[in-house]
């Protein structure tokens, strides 16, 4: 039976959007919302956007600039992305999971829905401390004391590895869909990206060990 309603936190990238494929198929009603935080690619939220349209969905775009001014990071600003061994790369920008999720839920009681789904993982999470499962835990009792409201944060992808995430996809019937219309790319390159940078290393690697798995 499917449950009543979803808020997905959607960036039009590979994760958010076989999110929003897992929330089409386990929710009667689901609603997206987009943050502008400052970031380069403004393209982002275009793709984010058309695919809600696609999806047939409300797509809310909250702007959260601010957070561009407070951070110092590779994806609002021009410097070089930086990842090198054992330290987190310079992608990663403060706060953002945690913000993103305390105004998708002021969003969500606002429209009488409790559950916000996040396409966050600790196992491919390139040492980002917000995409942890402690962390969204934490965050969901915090909410939920904040408001007096029983928020549930859905995280799908928690457990699984990018190749995990492609099989999800595929499973959802929208394999093809998130290969050619999302955007992972930190340099805002759609489908399979710029192939440099490291959000499409781990896209790619994840694709070439699912289409070898599943004997393509």
């Amino acid at each position: 039976m499917k449950r009543k309603s979803a808020l997905v936190v959607f960036s039009g990238g590979q994760d958010s959007t076989t999110c929003l494929a897992w929330a089409k198929k386990h929710y009667e009603h689901v609603e997206t919302v987009t943050f502008l935080y400052g970031q380069k690619h403004s393209l982002e939220v275009e793709v984010a956007q058309e695919i809600a349209a696609d999806f047939g969905v409300a797509n809310h775009l909250l702007d959260m600039s601010l957070l561009g001014q407070l951070t110092d990071n590779a994806l609002t600003s021009d410097k070089p992305i930086e990842a090198e061994e054992d330290q987190i790369p310079n992608t990663f920008v403060d706060g953002r999971n945690h913000l993103f999720l305390s105004f998708a839920a002021v969003l969500a009681k606002q429209k009488g829905i409790t559950d916000i789904i996040t396409g966050v993982c600790e196992t491919d999470f390139s040492g980002y401390p917000d995409c942890r499962d402690s962390f969204v835990k934490s965050l969901n009792v915090t909410l939920n004391l904040a408001m007096d409201y029983p928020f549930v944060i859905q995280t799908p992808l928690m457990w699984l590895d990018k190749s995990e995430t492609w099989e999800l996809a595929d499973q959802l019937g929208y394999f093809d869909y998130v290969r050619n219309n999302t955007l992972t790319c930190y340099n805002g390159v759609k489908g399979s990206g710029c192939g440099d940078c490291p959000a499409c290393h781990l896209r790619q690697a994840g694709l070439e060990n699912y289409l070898a798995r599943r004997g393509q």
